[in-house]
């Protein structure tokens, strides 16, 4: 009716716990303020540590005010801009990052968060760039590889090992990732060379590697360490799941300066995904009316890059869930 108030829809909780917990929230699309754009969001995905801070085992290091939203990362048109906000219009397409607001058909960000999408970039793997990108991103950087070097990764089938195996392989390095039986051949299509999890793993990867191991980042989070020593890595080139989980967390709580440094991470990321360097593998897609069904699948860890939410699926009829893949697999 016109003049009627226009509403969105979010995900929020009010407690810890499962998957269960998540509710659907209507209110008011609100108005940016000064600085400020609104985002109609049209894809977005979900993240194990989104999972783990709102599961609870977080809850000493990220104390959260329920109740609370959730999400990190966006695209999506831009659908106000604020005042004092220069270069931005009404209808640009744009990727973004948001602190606990993401899963939601609008969202009110900083004009600073966001960078533009490049064209040839779809909306679903936008949506799925920032978090795990910024993670592989800056684990990379901090190794300070060079072309000729052997990186292992572990659970390099994953949304963020799989993008830090891209990364590197696009820097020249050479990269072996650690995985599942069936993602065996997937690797192998990336020019990643797969070894399979199980008995004998470091012998395997000696053969693999006869120039020896430069460094090891372990997104399996089991015995990495030790993988590591076994292999000749030194110390300070090997990256654990909890300096992985440092980054999540601060990305998941940005200071000024982490907010600003993960834009540009962003603007690198957009970058080297309209240049064809990275693609971001989309394992399955869901509406957002099912976001509950998209975390239930992530935490059975079966997801082979990013699980996607999508606020406004052209097709419905047409959703991939990465359950059904899963289970259809002999």
């Amino acid at each position: 009716m016109f003049g009627s108030k226009q509403t969105m829809k979010s995900i929020r909780y009010a407690r810890y716990g499962g998957p269960e917990v998540l509710e659907f929230v209507e209110s008011e699309i609100p108005h940016p303020r000064g600085g400020e754009v609104v985002v109609d969001v049209l894809a977005s995905s979900v993240n194990h540590i989104e999972a783990f801070v709102r599961q609870g085992h977080l809850a000493e290091t990220l104390p959260l005010k329920l109740p609370t939203g959730q999400g990190s990362d966006f695209a999506g048109l831009i659908r106000e801009v604020g005042a004092g906000v220069t270069g931005w219009k009404r209808g640009d397409e744009i990727i973004g990052h948001a602190v606990r607001g993401a899963h939601s058909t609008q969202v009110v960000v900083p004009a600073t968060s966001i960078v533009r999408k490049p064209k040839r970039v779809d909306w679903e793997e936008a949506g799925g760039l920032y978090l795990a990108g910024l993670t592989a991103l800056d684990t990379l950087d901090g190794l300070h590889l060079s072309k000729g070097d052997t990186l292992v990764i572990s659970a390099a089938a994953g949304g963020v090992g799989n993008i830090e195996a891209q990364l590197a392989a696009f820097a020249g390095v050479r990269v072996i990732g650690t995985c599942g039986e069936r993602n065996r051949d997937f690797l192998r299509e990336q020019g990643i060379t797969p070894i399979v999890y199980g008995e004998g793993m470091a012998e395997r990867i000696r053969k693999a590697a006869p120039g020896g191991v430069t460094a090891f980042i372990d997104n399996f989070g089991q015995d990495g360490q030790q993988l590591a020593y076994e292999l000749g890595v030194e110390p300070h080139l090997y990256r654990s799941s909890e300096d992985r989980k440092r980054i999540e967390l601060a990305a998941l709580d940005p200071d000024d300066e982490f907010a600003a440094h993960a834009t540009s991470q962003l603007q690198r990321l957009a970058e080297f995904t309209s240049d064809h360097a990275l693609h971001v593998v989309v394992s399955a897609f869901y509406p957002f009316d099912l976001i509950i069904d998209a975390f239930e699948d992530l935490e059975r860890l079966h997801a082979r890059g990013k699980i996607i939410v999508g606020m406004r699926p052209a097709n419905p009829d047409r959703i991939i869930k990465q359950r059904d893949l899963h289970e259809a697999r002999p």
